[in-house]
């Protein structure tokens, strides 16, 4: 029986930073998908593995990135990334987040950095303002650049399910990152892939049996 269900932040409740990262690829004329390649070679020790733990700060990343860049035969330094972190509010996400809270307790893992404006790496006081208040309704929230803990860590979902006081097998777990659900659902949690608005709202609705229809509009 599901009694919680925990979200990430970035891409689900707000547009996927990738899409901002393919634009600023293509007006740069870099190779498509080149932050996400940056970011995903040794994954563990990289710049952005170091920052989502709080193990170096803005500049060390900026400088570090650069290089890593530099390595895959690029210019781009750390610095011209992290204003891309920021998406825009999906408000029909939001409205799902309250209408979870009135049956089940809810919580929040997300990987971020000691940049930007709050838990959401917002890239403007109004932004950080709505973030806040999307913030608020979370029972638990574990932000990884706070816990030194950094998805998919198995260990940070442990931590969840030991803040919240449940069972993975109580949980839902919802991302954009296939391999931050890979150590929730092995776990036991009910993982879902975001892919799109649309396919969030209907899959959580299978899993938690609530329709978010009138919770949207």
């Amino acid at each position: 029986m599901i009694e919680a269900v925990i979200w990430d932040f970035g891409g689900v409740f707000t547009t996927s930073p990738f899409e901002a990262f393919n634009r600023f690829e293509t007006e740069r004329g870099l190779p498509h998908n080149l932050i996400r390649t940056v970011n995903s070679t040794n994954p563990d020790t990289n710049a952005w593995a170091l920052f989502e733990r709080n193990e170096i700060d803005s500049a060390a990343f900026d400088q570090m990135f650069a290089i890593e860049a530099e390595a895959l035969g690029h210019s781009l330094r750390g610095a011209e990334v992290l204003p891309l972190l920021s998406g825009d509010i999906r408000p029909a996400v939001v409205a799902a987040l309250k209408l979870c809270k009135t049956r089940f307790k809810v919580g929040c893992i997300t990987n971020n950095v000691a940049a930007g404006e709050g838990a959401g790496m917002a890239s403007s006081t109004v932004k950080a303002q709505a973030v806040g208040e999307i913030m608020q309704h979370f029972d638990v929230v574990i932000e990884s650049s706070k816990a030194g803990l950094r998805k998919p860590d198995p260990r940070i979902y442990q931590m969840m399910c030991e803040r919240i006081g449940l069972p993975a097998s109580a949980c839902v777990y919802l991302d954009d990152l296939g391999v931050n659900c890979k150590p929730a659902a092995a776990l036991g949690m009910t993982a879902i892939k975001v892919v799109s608005e649309a396919q969030l709202l209907t899959d959580l609705s299978a899993a938690t049996g609530l329709s978010f229809e009138s919770a949207a509009s």
